[in-house]
């Protein structure tokens, strides 16, 4: 838990509440963690999930983890603590989205389990979809898209997930994304779970 450094600051309540934006847009802000190893699919599935929605008028936002690292947490490494303070920084960028009625996907390893719990109790119940890229690391080693699992392998990436550092699978995950069909099939397996929970119509 990170400790509160500012003194002398006030929380400044809002004029517009949460339902009122809700109203205005037509649509429930929320978060869908995708969370899984380095090539299991989360990036490509929520930019699907992203082109999708936005056919349907419907307003998201992808938080993605490489790009993240190129801005706002591009202070962080890999070691466990800075992949703490990476999920612990975009779960409370994720939270402020989804309270302006963003559908946002954020689309992180995040490894650790505590971390993925900290992220949801940020978001009201409900409004915090955790879902799983169910990919064995054997499939993700294969696809290698990027190299890693190569240079993992060879010693040049210390702490790397599924590795040389673990990743703890979600326990009660919301959704269970396949990835064995199409990008499409994937994608449309998020949209199905957001209209049976009524947060997409």
């Amino acid at each position: 838990m990170v400790r509160q450094k500012a003194t002398n600051i006030t929380w400044h309540g809002a004029n517009v509440t949460k339902e009122e934006r809700e109203q205005a847009t037509g649509q429930k802000g929320c978060v869908i963690w995708l969370t899984g190893l380095s090539a299991s699919g989360k990036s490509t599935v929520a930019r699907r999930v992203e082109q999708l929605l936005l056919e349907r008028g419907v307003f998201s936002y992808v938080l993605d983890g490489d790009n993240i690292r190129h801005g706002l947490n591009k202070d962080l490494g890999f070691s466990p603590a800075d992949r703490n303070e990476n999920i612990r920084r975009i779960g409370e960028v994720a939270a402020l989205f989804a309270d302006a009625g963003v559908i946002t996907m954020t689309a992180f390893i995040s490894p650790y389990r505590a971390d993925r719990d900290q992220a949801r109790a940020l978001v009201p119940a409900g409004r915090f979809i955790e879902a799983w890229m169910k990919v064995t690391l054997e499939q993700c080693e294969a696809r290698d898209p990027k190299g890693l699992y190569q240079k993992a392998r060879a010693g040049k990436i210390p702490e790397f997930t599924g590795i040389s550092a673990p990743y703890e699978a979600p326990l009660a995950p919301e959704l269970e994304v396949t990835t064995e069909g199409t990008v499409d099939e994937s994608a449309l397996q998020v949209i199905a779970y957001l209209e049976a929970q009524g947060l997409l119509e």
